[in-house]
């Protein structure tokens, strides 16, 4: 899940909120015992970068336009004085220029395919081809700036990286538009195949003659360093665009401060009881000694029923972890994040009304009620520390959040279920059909005065996710 969090920017300080209910049937046999935070931690990957900057991608073939203006300018900047500094801002700027590029390009395939007529369709795929073949060609004109003397080879490299990842996206995206112009749009494929593959054949082209790998239709190792290629310069050229993210225990200090209170109670109520016996017994005696004992023991189980009750009332008030994320140690804002399992009836209204149980699941969620994770999420952004931080219009950040399913499939039935139906020949036939779980998410965002909710509900078995669908 992609979530975005924008930033106003006529406020300084941004506050944002999303709640997400996972409900899991009973089957499962997930719930707080067999499910504990630490396994929901481990399941839940949390990456948080920019949003990457809005450009059209023919603003990105204008050589006048921000982005080609900025990395043409710090090439040159390089080329006469190869400092530090000047390395660092033109390694920024080709990182930030072509992930610019990639959500450029995927934003006007989008476009592209969501076009209400054939004419249109026609005219933007032709539009595309056009600024895409001139936004490569504006970029290696820089290669004439940068491959000069007093530039060393490995930074030189830098631009040789975007180069080449510019090539896999404008390849990659281009197949992507192909494939599904064959799928929704006949028509609009025929008449415009040759263009798009003229575009990736001149890529595929251009790679080779410069030494970059390229897939190979029999490839002895699969193209597993094709892949492993492709994932490297991705990771290498997003990395400008992920924050640092330095976690630590949300209220950690209130939270010791009542632990330690809980043991404070304990003592009171050990020291009331040996203090009674002494004086009632005097000193070494048997009646204190039990005393003694039994205090010590009662004075354990108090501590710990203390804890646990200060730990429910804080797990409401405070969360179970705190993010700072930062650009470059200037601190931009923080995220807060919790998991708890919860009771239905504690749901809001509009949450159980959107669930909408169908009659036989009602029913049954009477006998064996789903059980519902609710996962919160506070962020907090600094829209003046996001703007003094970088020279591109970055709108706010987003939160990319990787729920892995693998702990809920452990104890699923097998997949294929036997099917019996009558045959005209044998009389009866056995078939195989699917059996399917499903969990269903709802989300929840609230910002300012906005309120939104969405609804997902995935099916799936051991053998992976076979759909999903939003309501």
């Amino acid at each position: 899940m992609k979530v975005g969090f924008t930033a106003q920017r006529e406020r300084e300080v941004n506050d944002f909120s999303m709640n997400m209910w996972v409900f899991i049937p009973n089957s499962l046999d997930v719930n707080k015992y067999t499910y504990s935070k630490l396994d929901f931690y481990r399941d839940v990957k949390s990456n948080v970068r920019l949003i990457t900057p809005i450009y059209l991608l023919r603003d990105m073939a204008d050589p006048d336009a921000l982005p080609l203006r900025l990395i043409r300018e710090s090439c040159k900047k390089v080329a006469s004085d190869p400092s530090r500094t000047n390395i660092a801002e033109y390694e920024m700027h080709i990182k930030m220029f072509q992930s610019i590029v990639k959500s450029s390009l995927r934003d006007d395939i989008l476009h592209i395919c969501s076009s209400q007529t054939e004419e249109d369709r026609e005219l933007l795929v032709n539009a595309y081809v056009k600024h895409a073949s001139q936004m490569a060609a504006e970029y290696r004109k820089l290669r004439h700036i940068i491959n000069v003397p007093t530039v060393e080879q490995s930074v030189f490299e830098y631009y040789l990286f975007g180069d080449e990842f510019m090539s896999n996206v404008i390849e990659l995206h281009t197949f992507k538009l192909l494939k599904n112009l064959d799928d929704e749009y006949v028509k609009v494929y025929e008449k415009c195949r040759k263009m798009l593959l003229v575009l990736i054949n001149d890529e595929i082209r251009y790679k080779k003659e410069h030494g970059f790998p390229v897939i190979e239709k029999n490839s002895d190792s699969c193209n597993r360093d094709v892949i492993s290629r492709f994932g490297a310069l991705k990771k290498y050229i997003e990395s400008q665009l992920f924050l640092k993210a330095k976690m630590r225990e949300d209220g950690a200090f209130v939270r010791q401060f009542y632990y330690s209170l809980a043991a404070g109670i304990s003592m009171i109520f050990a020291t009331i009881i040996a203090f009674s016996f002494q004086l009632k017994y005097g000193n070494f005696t048997l009646p204190l000694f039990i005393a003694l004992v039994v205090g010590y023991m009662l004075k354990d189980r108090i501590k710990e029923l203390s804890r646990y009750y200060f730990s429910h009332k804080l797990d409401s008030k405070y969360f179970d972890n705190k993010t700072d994320i930062s650009i470059n140690d200037a601190l931009i804002g923080w995220y807060k994040e919790s998991q708890s399992f919860v009771k239905e009836f504690h749901l809001p209204a509009e949450v159980r009304q959107l669930r909408n149980r169908s009659a036989i699941l009602e029913a049954e969620n009477r006998i064996n009620d789903e059980k519902i994770i609710l996962y919160r999420l506070r962020m907090q952004l600094d829209r003046t520390n996001i703007n003094q931080s970088n020279i591109y219009p970055v709108s706010g950040v987003n939160n990319i959040l990787r729920f892995n399913l693998v702990h809920f499939i452990r104890k699923m039935d097998d997949p294929r279920v036997p099917l019996y139906i009558t045959d005209e020949i044998s009389d009866y036939k056995i078939i195989e059909g699917d059996k399917i779980y499903y969990m269903n998410f709802i989300l929840r965002y609230e910002y300012l005065d906005q309120l939104e909710l969405k609804r997902y509900r995935i099916a799936f078995n051991r053998e992976g996710i076979k759909s999903m669908e939003r309501f």
